[in-house]
């Protein structure tokens, strides 16, 4: 059985990560969705929200799992007995990094091979950095986001409102 861990933050998910996990699921038998819970960032959304919701919107693809995790992505990947890493590119910015993260995850597991997919061009310019900046400014952000995961981020900037 071949097995995938697609890894990220997810915070929120987008149209552009549903293409990834959309065209990787079609290429392996199962396909675990990662959510990394990454003490370096302060997110929208905890992790236990951010698997609810990819939970939601990956329903219809049968080889999907969500999980939680944390600590080094290559630990996770052998924890599920998964061969392979998938990583999304949307520019040559996103390569240099990416390149330089699965050299240093061969090293420390040389059995878990990364591949890159290439986000569909009509979510190349798209990040959860963006849609979380259109939503701050009151944005309309139904063409960014399946509209479960638009309404989620409108009640947490409604919180966030009443708070300030």
């Amino acid at each position: 059985m071949l097995r995938a861990v697609y890894p990220g933050s997810f915070d929120p998910v987008t149209f552009g990560h549903l293409d990834i996990i959309r065209r990787s699921s079609k290429t392996v038998d199962e396909l675990v969705v990662g959510v990394l819970n990454n003490n370096a960032k302060i997110p929208l959304f905890s992790v236990e929200e951010r698997v609810k919701m990819l939970h939601e919107v990956t329903k219809e693809f049968q080889n999907v799992k969500v999980m939680p995790f944390e600590g080094l992505l290559v630990e996770f990947a052998k924890s599920l007995n998964a061969q392979m890493v998938i990583r999304g590119l949307r520019a040559i910015t996103d390569f240099e990094y990416e390149l330089q993260m699965a050299q240093t995850n061969h090293k420390l597991a040389p059995d878990v091979e990364t591949v890159f997919l290439t986000t569909s061009l009509k979510y190349s310019y798209l990040s959860s950095t963006t849609v979380k900046e259109v939503a701050a400014f009151g944005g309309d952000i139904s063409q960014f986001v399946p509209e479960y995961v638009a309404d989620k981020i409108q009640e947490k900037m409604e919180k966030k409102e009443c708070k300030s």
